[in-house]
Parts: structure tokens; C-alpha cells; sequence
């Protein structure tokens, strides 16, 4: 017998000596132990901290809850520990197979599957009585014993610790949650009891088969089949037994009012099958191998999060939109398996390319059409905008740029009167900076449909970019007129506004694009902005904070860091700016975000070292870009900043007078580059780059706080420029 130290160093848990890994999930670990002081063996189920989102006593409350159940095909619960970092719940250790396991070897004999289906009724019939429902019935949640008793698991667990946990893994698989909820909680309905017989249903239908309704089918296909079928339809083998084939399909109907109304029902339905038929008691194989179980954590219904409903907004909504220009989801929306509804759901995830797995969701609808039509110019045009999107995300690996204007051209090759086509390509030329020709695409793709959204976007993205502003506001105010909801062209408003250094009226699109759709993460981080430049940073950090609490954002994150290191919280500063460059909540490949690292962490004693190496990064990072297009200033100035930080007085010099030059009106330049004089021991050079940066509208208090500058505040010669900008 083993033991696992993690376990053991906690007091709570101590008394018990532990065994063997009996398996983990999305909740915690499960551990066969022992405990000597009852003589008995238990499982131990420590569940993970960062799951744990309700208060202790709610935690107790729903032990108490679970503890209450009577009926045996519920776990005991022995005891709920706290070690005051992370709970435990200490519990029955049952014996035998999930039925997911058992019919994964065993056909199950008609009586057998009969009782099985008698003993959960009749169990959930109690939980319902008594106002309590289970929301995630399904083959890896039933336990066998040898003897044949059903144990119910993770009753309610999932919902309470984490609402988007499953114990059986990716819930898109085949095995998954979805496969066993009701249509009405595909489209948006609470679980309740007549979900849960629907589940029964499904369950009674995968003993008598082997294998589920729409075994073939996972994600997003199931559910749109589940929704759009009906029971009537299912296939059933022709020796089914026609009486257990009319309970299915009476558990199952699509609309819950015509659906068998109760457990009782089913359970005494199933009872009077089971004694109609001349047999013995059921004999069940033996299945002598251990497994634990995490006790009933049943749920109120008036209290309960609703894992399906959940489950279905992330699978299904977040992403999805009507191409009319609505963002809001249409009421019953399921996607289909048409390569038509294909298109358009890959089109409408590409709308909302900054969602987690939009992207994913884009591709999959565009790849299921080429597989069947290799000629799809649409579906092709389609990859090639999500290519080009991934590298925008992700500009470490330039193949998929490749990609993309690969793709792009072969669905101009395949019909070159594809709106779409020439919209791809633009946004190709876009991202490679050769914006005077992803206009010409652009405006290709408009004429063949003056509406076309990535087209509009990609235009308006290029006059930006070559600082046309005033044809770049005309041609954002058509888009808006031609997609009066869209939030892409309310944020690049506030883009154009920001540039042009009017972050009052920046501040306002972005606040607009936020109530428009309060779900994307960017106009937080723009919003933040436009509150920094302003000097208010406490109003950014609490609309930073807002952001994150939608998602985790890596531009978040580094706009978080800039506000703290603004108010020379320079520990803080580091360790948002370091979630910016991680993998896991922001991107390793922006080299804004690992200057931003640098520049924190030359001001934290002892981490000179990684603040050299952070430049460096943002240096490697930044020289192919460069070298893509040599006489972008912004790019140019960033890089001589950078070299002076490292050390490198030419390169400073030299770029910085060149961006300088490039771009003589724009103050962010100016400022970069007075800070790169100072650094390099050119002060006279600073001091009137600094005056230049004032008179263009550069924050007097961004000037006050950049530490580089600290030595320059105290040149009277810089009190001199303060009174004349006062």
C-alpha cells in the first residue's frame, strides 16, 4: 500500500492511512484509504482548490443534502474535511464497474437492463421528491457492484464545484455530457426532472445497443442532430423488444410535455416489463475490481448553476451569431450538418476570432466541406481568413501567413468572382504590412459585395495603418451604416481616435463597444487605454479588471501591467506583464510584451539579468518585422529604444533619429526617442525630443512617471518645458 504525501501533510486527513490512486478527474483525486479508527476502508476524494467556489458552509450544506438520501443506490457520505486550503470528502468505497465500463465488454440480457433502469427510477424518483435533480446522468456516472446494485455518482458535484467538470473527460467526445442532454437544455432550458428521465432514456437506449443515439456523431453535430431528430427516428435492432422500445421513446420525446411525466412512472413502467417476463432474478458479471465513487452532492433547484446550460453557451453560442449583422444569437439556434449552415457557421465564428476556440470552430465547419468538395472556393477563402487570423494571434509561426495566402489564391484560382476571395487576400496583405495592396484586394471584394465585413475591416485596417485618417473615418462610417450593431467597426473608431490622441472620444466608442458586446475582451483592454493616457489609472484598473473576470487576455494582462508600473508598482507591473508573455494566458511572440517586462524589471533589485534578457527577446522578435518593412517608424523607434536599453548606443542613435525623421509629428515617437537619447547620455537631444512630444499632445504625466526620466525632472532645464506646456 502506498501513500501520497500531499495528502497525508494535511491534518484533516491525517487519521487515515491511504492506498492506492483509485483515479482523478476534473474534480481532485480519489484515493482508496483506510481508516483505523472505525476499521473500515473509505475513498478519499480531495477536490481541487481552484474548483471550490462556494463558501464552506454552502459546501457542508450540500453534504447534508446529499447525506439525506436514504435510497442505496446513493454513496454514503462519511465526513466532508478542511484543511483550510482544500477540502476533502470522505466517503463510501464501493465496489464494481461504471456501465460505461461494463458495456464496454458485456451485452447486457433484456431483464438485466430492466432492472438496472428500475433501480435508478425508483432512486431518482426520492432525489426528485425531495426537490433535487441530477443534471448529468450518464454510463460513467452509474456504478454495477457485483451484487447488480446501481450507485448513483457525482450527484450535483460537477455543478457545484465546477459547472463545466465532467468525470469522463473531453465533454466533446463521443462519451461525453452532451450526448445525454434533453433538446430542451440544448436550447438554453434548465435541467429539471424530465431532463433527467430524457438522460434515462438515453441510457436504456445504449444498454439494449451497445451504444448511443448518434454514436457516429460528437460536438457541435450532436447536438444538432439531437435537437433536430426525434426519438421516432431512432434506429432500434428489429429483435428489440417493442414494449422496452415504446419506454425509450416515451422517456425521450423531444417535447417535454408529451415526455413520460415522472420516475415513478418509469420506474413501475420498467417493474411491470421486467415481472412480465418468465425469468429468473438477473445475474449481473462479477466485476471484483475496486472503484470509488464521489458521494451525492445533490443540488436545489432554486439554487443550482446550471452546468448543461453552460456547457451548450460555450459549445454552441459563444461564437455563433446570425450573418445579418446581429450579435445576439438567434432564440433556437442549432447548427446544422448542411455544408450551407457549415459555411455559415464557420463565417459567423470568424466574426468573433477573439473568442477562445472561435477559431477552431471556423476551421472545423470550413475543413468538414473541403473533404467533401475540394473546389469550395468559399470554404477555402474561409481557411484562409482563419489562417491568417491564427498568425495574427500568434506571429511566431509565419507558416501560417503562408497558409493563408496559399488558400487565399487557390479560392480566387477556383472563382475569381468570390467576394470572399479577394477579402481573404486582403487581410494576407494586411498582416504581411503591404497595405497599399490589401487595399486594392479590399476594394476588389467590394465591389463584388459593398457589404462584405472582412473586407470593410481590412480596408478600414489599412488606411489606418498608412495614418489616412480621414478616409479612413469615411470609410468606417459606411461600415458602420451597412453594419449599424457590428462592434468591429465601434472599436476601430476608438482605434482612429486613439491615434489621432483624442482619448476622451476614444474612451467612448470603446465604452460603447463594451455594451454592445460585453463578452469581447479587447475593448476592455482599449478602454484601459484611453483611461491611462487620460491619467486615470484607477478607472482602468477597475475596467481591467472587468475584462478579466469575462476571460484571461494576454492584452489584459499587459495593460494591466502599464497601469501598476504607472503607479511604480513595479512587483505587481511584473508579474501581470509576465502572464502577458506566458503561454497560458497571453502569447510568448509579442515583443511589446517583453519590453514591457524589461522595462518593469530593470526598477526590481537583483532582476537586471532578466530584464536584459526580456529586451533581448523583444529585440529577436522585432528584427524580422523590421526587415519586412524597414521604414515603419513606430517599429523603427521601438527598436532604437531598445538597443539603448541594451547597451547599444549606434543602434539607438541612428534608429531613433530615423523614426524621427519617418514620423515627425507623432508624439509617441518623439517620446521614445528622448528616452533613448537620455538612456544613451545625449540630454540636449532629449530635452527636445521631450518638447516636441509636449507640444504634440504627449501625457504630462506619463512624462512625470517614466523612470528613465527620472535624472531629466531634475534638469532645470525641464521646468523650463513644464511651464511653457502649463
Amino acid at each position: 500500500m502506498t501513500s501520497s504525501p500531499d495528502l497525508l501533510a494535511n491534518p484533516s486527513t491525517e487519521r487515515y492511512r491511504l492506498g492506492r490512486l483509485l483515479g482523478n478527474g476534473g474534480f481532485g483525486d480519489v484515493h482508496e484509504a483506510w481508516d483505523p479508527a472505525l476499521q473500515r476502508s473509505v475513498a478519499i476524494k480531495r477536490l481541487k482548490p481552484d474548483l471550490v467556489r462556494d463558501q464552506p458552509d454552502n459546501l457542508l450544506q450540500e453534504a447534508r443534502l446529499a447525506a439525506s438520501l436514504r435510497h442505496p443506490a446513493f454513496i454514503q457520505i462519511y465526513s466532508l474535511e478542511d484543511d483550510g486550503h482544500s477540502k476533502s470528502i470522505v466517503m463510501e468505497l464501493v465496489g464494481g464497474k461504471t456501465l460505461h465500463q461494463l458495456l464496454a465488454t458485456t451485452k447486457l440480457a433484456r431483464d438485466q437492463i430492466l432492472d438496472i433502469v428500475c433501480q435508478l427510477a425508483d432512486a431518482m424518483a426520492q432525489a426528485h421528491a425531495a426537490g433535487l435533480i441530477h443534471g448529468d446522468l450518464k454510463p460513467a456516472n452509474l456504478m454495477i457492484e457485483p451484487s447488480g446494485q446501481v450507485r448513483i455518482m457525482d450527484f450535483g458535484l460537477a455543478r457545484k464545484i465546477d459547472p463545466l467538470a465532467t468525470e469522463s473527460g473531453d465533454v466533446l467526445q463521443t462519451q461525453g455530457t452532451i450526448a445525454y442532454l434533453a433538446p430542451e437544455i440544448l436550447n438554453g432550458k434548465h435541467p429539471n426532472t424530465l431532463s433527467d428521465i430524457y438522460a434515462v432514456g438515453v441510457l436504456m437506449y445504449e444498454m439494449m445497443h451497445g451504444e448511443r443515439p448518434f454514436a457516429h456523431l460528437h460536438g457541435l453535430a450532436l447536438a444538432a442532430a439531437q435537437v433536430q431528430s426525434s426519438c421516432a427516428k431512432w434506429t432500434f435492432a428489429l429483435d428489440a423488444d417493442q414494449d422496452m422500445v415504446a419506454l425509450v421513446r416515451a422517456m425521450c420525446a423531444p417535447d417535454p410535455s408529451t415526455r413520460i411525466p415522472t420516475m415513478m412512472e418509469v420506474q413501475q413502467t420498467a417493474r411491470s416489463l421486467y415481472r412480465a417476463g418468465t425469468h429468473t432474478a438477473p445475474s449481473l458479471p462479477t466485476v471484483p475490481n475496486l472503484a470509488a465513487v464521489s458521494g451525492p452532492s445533490p443540488i436545489n433547484r432554486r439554487r443550482i448553476t446550471y452546468s448543461a446550460l453552460v456547457l451548450i453557451l460555450l459549445l454552441i453560442g459563444a461564437f455563433i451569431t446570425s450573418l445579418s449583422g446581429s450579435n445576439n444569437l438567434p432564440r433556437q439556434w442549432i447548427p446544422s450538418v448542411s455544408d450551407a449552415a457549415r459555411m455559415s457557421n464557420g463565417m459567423a465564428a470568424l466574426r468573433h476570432f477573439d473568442r477562445d476556440g472561435s477559431l477552431d470552430i471556423a476551421t472545423e465547419n470550413f475543413e468538414a466541406i473541403l473533404a467533401k468538395q475540394p473546389e469550395h472556393a468559399a470554404a477555402m477563402a474561409g481557411m484562409a481568413i482563419a489562417y491568417a487570423l491564427r498568425y495574427a494571434g500568434d506571429r511566431s509561426d509565419a507558416s501560417w501567413l503562408q497558409r493563408a495566402d496559399a488558400s487565399a489564391q487557390m479560392a480566387l484560382a477556383l472563382n475569381d468572382q468570390l467576394a470572399l476571395g479577394y477579402a481573404a487576400k486582403s487581410l494576407v496583405r494586411w498582416q504581411q504590412n503591404r497595405n497599399e495592396e490589401s487595399l486594392k484586394f479590399s476594394q476588389q471584394a467590394l465591389q463584388l459585395d459593398p457589404s462584405n465585413l472582412f473586407a470593410l475591416n481590412t480596408k478600414n485596417g489599412a488606411l489606418l495603418d498608412l495614418q489616412r485618417y480621414s478616409e479612413a473615418e469615411l470609410s468606417i462610417n459606411k461600415a458602420r451604416e451597412a453594419h449599424p450593431t457590428e462592434r468591429l467597426f465601434i472599436d476601430q473608431i476608438g482605434d482612429l481616435r486613439f491615434r489621432e490622441h483624442d482619448y476622451i472620444r476614444a474612451e467612448q466608442a470603446f465604452r460603447q463597444s463594451i455594451d454592445v458586446d460585453p463578452d469581447a475582451v479587447y475593448a476592455y483592454a482599449n478602454l484601459s487605454a484611453a483611461l491611462i493616457r487620460q491619467g486615470r489609472d484607477t478607472e482602468a484598473l477597475q475596467i481591467l479588471q472587468q475584462g478579466l473576470q469575462v476571460r484571461p487576455n494576454g492584452q489584459l494582462y499587459s495593460n494591466l501591467g502599464a497601469a501598476l508600473f504607472n503607479r511604480e508598482d513595479y512587483v505587481g507591473a511584473a508579474k501581470a506583464f509576465q502572464h502577458a508573455v506566458s503561454a497560458s494566458k497571453g502569447t510568448s511572440i509579442a515583443y511589446l510584451r517583453w519590453a514591457n517586462l524589461a522595462d518593469t524589471l530593470r526598477w526590481i533589485p537583483g532582476r537586471e539579468q532578466d530584464s536584459q534578457q526580456a529586451y533581448r527577446n523583444a529585440a529577436a522578435i522585432l528584427r524580422p518585422l523590421l526587415k519586412q518593412s524597414p521604414d515603419n517608424a513606430t517599429n523603427v523607434s521601438r527598436m532604437g529604444l531598445y538597443a539603448a536599453k541594451l547597451g547599444d548606443k549606434t543602434t539607438a542613435f541612428l534608429m531613433s533619429q530615423k523614426a524621427v525623421t519617418t514620423d515627425a509629428d507623432n508624439p509617441n515617437i518623439r517620446f521614445r526617442a528622448a528616452v533613448a537619447y537620455e538612456i544613451i547620455g545625449r540630454r540636449d537631444d532629449a530635452l527636445n525630443e521631450l518638447s516636441s512630444a509636449q507640444r504634440l499632445g504627449y501625457p504630462t504625466k506619463l512624462i512625470g512617471t517614466e523612470p528613465d526620466l527620472l535624472a531629466l525632472r531634475s534638469d532645470p532645464r525641464f521646468d523650463l518645458l513644464r511651464m511653457e506646456r502649463e
